[in-house]
């Protein structure tokens, strides 16, 4: 029988607005959360989807007490809608449009030095902001990320007999870990499927066709921007090996696999995803009151 009890009621500290800024010529109203204080960290979503992936990352107060996180949609992505004349155009991301909006985005809010956390074409991005803009990039962690990923940008969900809005979401649900939470990763699947037409293949243009960043690994310096690379042992799309390759070719990057994890960490298992960032954070940002600043970076309950 169905419960009688009435749940408890709450409210939230995630705080939920919109700016209006221009960015590569054109004007663009951009819908975005945040909760905490403290030094920034910035989320980046997954291509066809949108911020509601941080949602657990927003909401826990371990992070939240000590940084403050920020997390926006891209124009054509979630509460964040095209820019006027979308209707005459296609749809494809480029490296150039992404490293502006995330940076005319953070200009616009005032967001320095921010630790900038992106997740698949998101986690390959963040290494280009690295290589161009260290000075203003705090560090970057990059999930399910590489110099290079091949295979993504296809054509079939445009096709009139398929149904996009259930074809993406399944596509991208076998790239989870099969011991993920089944809610988590029935919620990936939901959020993907309410991606407008086309933007899950214009951001695979992005990432699979127009940036391509091997051979210039060593351009990035990680003295001035901190680099830290994540890859869930799941993940048949951006594999681990993608991963470690990126990390043997630039020079002092960090990270590796991370056990029991596809490729939505943040969403689809945060509480296992959280015992792989805690460690970051602390060696960027030591807890105040630390009593073992000197240890090893990223020792703890995995090894990365």
């Amino acid at each position: 029988m169905p419960s009688t009890e009435t749940p408890a009621s709450s409210i939230e500290n995630v705080v939920g607005r919109y700016i209006n800024l221009r960015s590569s010529g054109r004007d663009q109203r951009i819908y975005f959360e945040e909760a905490g204080s403290g030094p920034v960290i910035l989320c980046l979503h997954t291509a066809g989807a949108d911020s509601r992936q941080f949602r657990h990352l927003l909401n826990d107060p371990d992070i939240t007490s000590r940084f403050r996180v920020v997390a926006f949609d891209l124009p054509w992505h979630g509460r964040s809608l095209p820019p006027e004349g979308w209707w005459e155009e296609e749809y494809l991301l480029t490296t150039d449009a992404y490293v502006a909006i995330v940076r005319d985005f953070a200009a616009a809010l005032n967001l320095k030095q921010p630790v900038v956390i992106g997740c698949s074409m998101a986690g390959s991005l963040v290494l280009e902001l690295a290589r161009r803009h260290a000075d203003d990039t705090g560090a970057v962690i990059g999930l399910s990320g590489a110099l290079k990923v091949n295979g993504r940008f296809q054509d079939w969900s445009l096709r009139p007999d398929v149904n996009a809005q259930q074809s993406v979401p399944t596509w991208t649900s076998s790239l989870m870990a099969p011991q993920s939470p089944e809610v988590s990763r029935r919620e990936v699947w939901w959020i993907y499927s309410q991606g407008g037409p086309g933007i899950y293949r214009g951001d695979t243009y992005f990432y699979s066709q127009d940036l391509d960043l091997r051979g210039r690994g060593q351009e990035i310096d990680t003295e001035a921007c901190p680099v830290y690379l994540l890859t869930g042992e799941y993940d048949h799309a951006c594999t681990p090996a993608d991963t470690a390759d990126a990390i043997a070719e630039i020079p002092g990057a960090k990270g590796g696999p991370m056990k029991d994890i596809g490729h939505f960490p943040m969403a689809e298992n945060y509480p296992l995803f959280k015992t792989y960032l805690l460690p970051i954070l602390d060696e960027l940002h030591p807890a105040e009151g630390s009593q073992d600043l000197n240890r090893p970076a990223l020792e703890g309950t995995h090894h990365v």
